[in-house]
């Protein structure tokens, strides 16, 4: 009797559901966001790698962090040029101070946000997309989101779902 009572609130979600604009059948899967190494002039944001700590810091965290100068490492004048660049949001300046100033070595990794689909995820319906998210969001970024997919071509699949959405 579950079972049935399963398949009848299934089958009214997805008559009822959004389609996101998708044509039938439709599934839903996990659409999020990383950076990828792009070319100078392409990017959208500069990270620094720097080989002595071998981590990578956006710029602009780099740069405040220098900025703190924690450790009394630069002198006042040096911090005032940054501070400038800084607030002027001057990348090519700011990774040319760093070129000139900073004892370590480090590189410049310019990098672009890419959109991809979740490995391993497809869900009936997109109320339970946006449950699988609110449970799991410690896997993804705040950009993750819902995303409508056709199974184009899939005929066993388009029976199916036809099957649950018109069975009585």
């Amino acid at each position: 009797m579950k079972d049935i009572q399963f398949l009848k609130e299934l089958q009214e979600e997805l008559r009822t559901q959004d389609t996101d604009c998708q044509a039938a059948p439709r599934f839903w899967a996990l659409m999020d966001y990383r950076w990828r190494e792009t070319t100078e002039g392409e990017h959208e944001r500069v990270s620094i790698y720097s080989s002595d700590e071998a981590e990578c810091y956006e710029l602009s965290e780099y740069a405040e962090d220098i900025l703190d100068d924690k450790y009394n490492m630069y002198a006042e004048e040096m911090l005032e040029e940054l501070r400038e660049l800084y607030d002027l949001d001057d990348e090519s300046e700011m990774l040319e101070w760093i070129a000139q100033n900073v004892n370590d070595e480090t590189f410049p990794i310019f990098e672009i946000e890419e959109s991809f689909i979740v490995p391993n995820t497809m869900f009936l319906t997109k109320k339970e997309a946006k449950e699988h998210i609110k449970r799991n969001r410690h896997h993804y970024t705040k950009k993750v989101h819902t995303y409508a997919m056709t199974a184009w071509r899939a005929p066993k699949v388009e029976r199916l779902m036809k099957i649950l959405e018109t069975f009585d």
